[in-house]
């Protein structure tokens, strides 16, 4: 793809924050991130050259439930079709893993802007409504 390097469960804690902050600002804690990368399923990440343009990775349970996270690709490199390189990525490795045969959940949550391209590849939203909590950790 144009001379970038795409790697497997390669991305550093470092790499992920560099990357989170140039799309969402402050970035977790290093420790934080470091134990994230430890207890991914799958992570993918694109570079050109040696710097970070694009990542996505997968966490859930194998068996009934996958989860994209974190899908970033710096915004001048957005246009290029690396955001659906990185789902297609994140799909193979659910049909490398998932039990054959069987349908499973392969969920996300998408920013208002970033639904029709989810929707492109497949994605679709119910009526359901997400609920989060910042819950600070004692």
């Amino acid at each position: 793809m144009n001379g970038l390097i795409i790697r497997y469960n390669d991305l550093s804690a470092e790499e992920f924050i560099e990357l989170w902050e140039t799309v969402w600002g402050q970035g977790p804690s290093l420790e934080q991130t470091r134990l994230a990368m430890k207890n991914t399923l799958f992570r993918v990440s694109v570079f050109d050259r040696d710097r970070i343009v694009a990542m996505a990775r997968v966490i859930g349970d194998k068996g009934l439930d996958y989860y994209i996270k974190d899908v970033i690709v710096r915004p001048e490199y957005q246009g290029r079709g690396i955001g659906r390189l990185l789902i297609n990525e994140l799909l193979e490795y659910v049909d490398e893993n998932g039990v054959s045969g069987t349908d499973v959940f392969v969920e996300l949550c998408a920013m208002p802007d970033k639904i029709p391209f989810y929707r492109k590849l497949g994605f679709d939203s119910n009526e359901a409504k997400r609920l989060k909590m910042y819950y600070h950790v004692k």
